[in-house]
């Protein structure tokens, strides 16, 4: 599968680390969505070391270093929200509207994440069932983010693009991705 690249951008360039580059990409076959994030420089001071849990759902993900993707079909108010550990928690979420009606969405039993750390470039990478919450012949739109925890606990917010003047993921004008 082609994944597109995306870059995602620190919501405030100069309260945000300089030294890391944070990547994404994504694309759609058939009921699949396959997404990765690749972050660049020293992606240790924010990927935490394994703990040896082994991966399950988890809540309150976007507290620490997360990976989010955000699904919507297009023209629809409702949409899904993705969140990755690099640890492998994870968790999804249904909302009605924006920010409105939250509920963890059980249609997944699981996400086949997969990490890999190398010296240059922290990945992770996942093949998700959307045609499990969205007809697969529906454009989507989608939002790709995350939250990157400093080992000094500073958090930082990078997305696709942040139209507001706070940094906020829900926001439908951010899903500027299609597949």
């Amino acid at each position: 599968m082609n994944l597109q690249p995306l870059a995602l951008q620190p919501f405030s360039p100069d309260g945000s680390p300089s030294e890391v580059r944070l990547t994404g990409a994504i694309a759609r076959r058939a009921k699949i969505v396959a997404m990765r994030y690749e972050l660049w420089g020293p992606w240790q001071e924010f990927v935490p070391p394994l703990s040896g849990e082994p991966p399950a759902r988890r809540h309150r993900l976007w507290e620490d270093t997360c990976f989010e993707l955000f699904l919507a079909v297009k023209g629809e108010p409702e949409y899904w929200e993705f969140n990755l550990s690099p640890g492998g928690q994870w968790n999804v979420y249904r909302f009605d509207a924006c920010r409105q009606g939250m509920e963890e969405e059980r249609a997944f039993t699981a996400l086949p994440l997969s990490v890999r750390r190398q010296p240059e470039v922290f990945r992770l990478e996942l093949e998700v069932e959307a045609g499990k919450i969205v007809p697969p012949a529906q454009p989507l739109e989608v939002g790709l983010s995350a939250v990157l925890k400093g080992r000094d606990g500073k958090l930082t917010y990078w997305a696709l693009t942040h139209p507001g003047s706070q940094p906020d993921f829900h926001r439908r004008d951010s899903f500027i991705a299609n597949v």
